[in-house]
């Protein structure tokens, strides 16, 4: 850690003063608050018959529903991608060739290699471990939850790869509408949750994913032309937003909860209004903190430490369940469930909270230590030859349908004699390959971890 804190000062130190700092800031912060909160929520204990049980903090602590208005902190990852998504393709097309179709489908793929070439160790390393449990005869129902447990993360590489592919037509959308571009989105998330909770329609709802965060990417677009630079205005739009979000949770339909919890739906599997009033709230709060945010990151160690955790942010994001899932097995099975008697909710549950985070990072330094280097260092798309239109579509649904099924269904079968679905794990390799990379790690000379991402 020390060396990787070392060359984490180096590039902090080479920074443009140009940089804005904040989006980097924001968006280590919204994994961090993502890891929290998943330790958190995810709570076994033992009960009184000393059989493992699966608790839902949410489940027995009413209260607990509010604190996922901070935990689920994904709108500010996409706000975050609008903003770099923004930048990335503005940089790109200014020294573009005439080829313009020819840019688009270079930068997609590289968009798409940088988020999904460090999600192969894990998809492939789960598939390992669920044809070895299932050999070895555990029952296909923990083999599930195992697996479905520690792959929680893939279903948003598979969201925001779609939405960073709308981006040119987001910028033209910008362009041409202003905040029009912004407000367009509300009313097919208001129609598709109107469709599904009043007339019963199915699987309308999965549109939501795109609705609801196309609109939270395009108020990136904002950020960056200085829309909210005003104090007074985001302030404002935060407290308007915190008004809807109140009247139509509190006072309205929609649960207070922005997880999965029992005794309701969810507003985030698929995303809700809710979700999306969540979103416009954290909006207005985050970027009203950002001048007083952009002095504190002029400080050389809290931006050491902020570009120390972009350049580990995807390892840390896609492992940090690995690791608790791994903590769990190794006290179940090798210590009889040491210090899993409180009952998640609890005063003594509480209390043992930060003992217990501080076990689930120890046990993800390895996974840092073995994958955060290789987590930028790759080479350019097909040695920067053109994949043809067709194949780059292709490969983004390829992509995207694996991820989904992986987070949907997961890639534990409960058929057939290996026990893994394995065109779950095929379909983002072949994406990978028809898009002209895979899962091969090239080392450049030096790892941009200081590069917009």
């Amino acid at each position: 850690m020390l060396t990787m804190w070392g060359k984490a000062r180096e590039l902090a130190v080479m920074t443009p003063p140009e940089r804005n700092r904040w989006v980097d800031f924001l968006r280590a912060v919204s994994i961090l608050a993502v890891v929290v909160g998943h330790w958190l929520m995810a709570g076994l204990y033992l009960d009184a018959d000393g059989e493992l049980r699966r608790g839902d903090l949410l489940s027995i602590s009413q209260w607990a529903h509010w604190l996922t208005w901070g935990f689920q902190v994904m709108p500010v990852f996409f706000l975050v991608g609008g903003y770099a998504n923004q930048v990335s393709w503005a940089a790109t097309t200014a020294k573009a060739a005439p080829d313009q179709a020819g840019v688009y489908r270079d930068w997609l793929a590289s968009r798409v290699q940088r988020l999904i070439t460090p999600t192969f160790p894990v998809l492939l390393v789960w598939a390992a471990l669920a044809l070895v449990m299932t050999q070895a005869g555990l029952p296909r129902a923990q083999v599930r939850m195992a697996t479905e447990a520690a792959l929680i993360p893939v279903w948003f590489l598979a969201v925001y790869l779609l939405v960073t592919a709308f981006t040119p037509i987001a910028q033209k959308l910008w362009a041409r509408l202003g905040w029009g571009s912004f407000a367009l989105f509300i009313p097919p998330a208001m129609l598709t949750d109107w469709l599904t909770f009043t007339q019963g329609v199915p699987w309308v709802n999965f549109t939501n994913f795109l609705w609801v965060f196309l609109g939270i990417h395009q108020l990136g677009f904002a950020w960056r032309a200085g829309k909210f630079d005003k104090a007074w205005f985001a302030w404002g739009w935060f407290a308007i937003s915190l008004a809807i979000l109140v009247r139509i949770t509190v006072f309205g339909f929609y649960p207070v909860s922005m997880v999965s919890a029992p005794g309701g739906f969810s507003n985030s599997l698929p995303p809700t209004l809710a979700l999306f009033a969540l979103g416009a709230m954290q909006v207005g709060l985050v970027l009203a903190l950002e001048q007083p945010g952009r002095r504190m990151l002029e400080s050389v160690r809290v931006w050491t430490a902020t570009v120390l955790m972009n350049g580990m942010i995807m390892t840390v994001f896609l492992w940090h369940l690995t690791a608790f899932v791994l903590v769990m097995a190794i006290d179940w099975l090798a210590l009889g469930g040491f210090g899993l008697g409180p009952v998640p909710g609890t005063a003594e549950w509480w209390v043992t909270r930060p003992v217990w985070i501080a076990v689930y990072i120890l046990a993800l330094l390895p996974f840092i230590g073995i994958f955060a280097r290789h987590e930028r260092s790759f080479g350019p798309v097909r040695g920067g030859r053109t994949v043809p239109r067709l194949r780059a579509v292709l490969g983004v649904l390829a992509i995207c349908a694996g991820l989904g099924a992986t987070a949907g269904l997961t890639i534990a079968s409960p058929e057939g004699v290996s026990g893994v679905r394995w065109w779950g794990i095929a379909l983002p390799l072949v994406g990978a390959a028809l898009m002209g990379f895979g899962p091969v790690y090239r080392p450049r000379q030096r790892p941009g971890a200081h590069e917009m991402g």
